[in-house]
């Protein structure tokens, strides 16, 4: 049973390897870029494990495929990140060039944007609205 989410491990660069299939070398190009334009960076990995640690100021995030024993299955969690300042977040983020959505306040008192990452990980984003800057 898992009881955490995973989100794919991103081995290598942002090239396509020569030993993936295009397809593959593609999407793994594409997950990095996601994670980069969301401000993470590896601070360690292991690529037989196709684990890493990510890093985002004194945020730290691990990621982990070997553990995803259905990959093809759907993906049924939230990973929820709380930035300091939303609204300067969100304008990083964009300004990073992720498409993402506008800002929303939520019913439940956040203000939050949206996204799934390409493996289909829902990430949702926010900041207690009364604490906005």
């Amino acid at each position: 049973m898992h009881r955490h989410p995973t989100l794919r491990y991103l081995p290598g660069t942002d090239e396509a390897k020569p030993d993936h299939p295009d397809a593959a070398g593609a999407q793994h190009a594409r997950e990095r870029r996601v994670l980069s334009k969301l401000g993470f960076a590896v601070e360690d990995r292991n690529d037989d494990w196709r684990w890493a640690m990510l890093r985002f100021g004194d945020c730290r995030l691990m990621v982990d495929q070997s553990l995803n024993v259905h990959p093809d299955a759907p993906r049924g969690s939230v990973l929820y990140l709380y930035p300091d300042d939303i609204v300067a977040y969100h304008r990083e983020v964009r300004g990073n060039g992720l498409v993402i959505p506008d800002l929303e306040t939520t019913f439940y008192g956040m203000t939050e944007f949206r996204i799934e990452d390409p493996d289909g990980n829902r990430l949702w984003i926010g900041q207690d609205a009364s604490k906005e800057a």
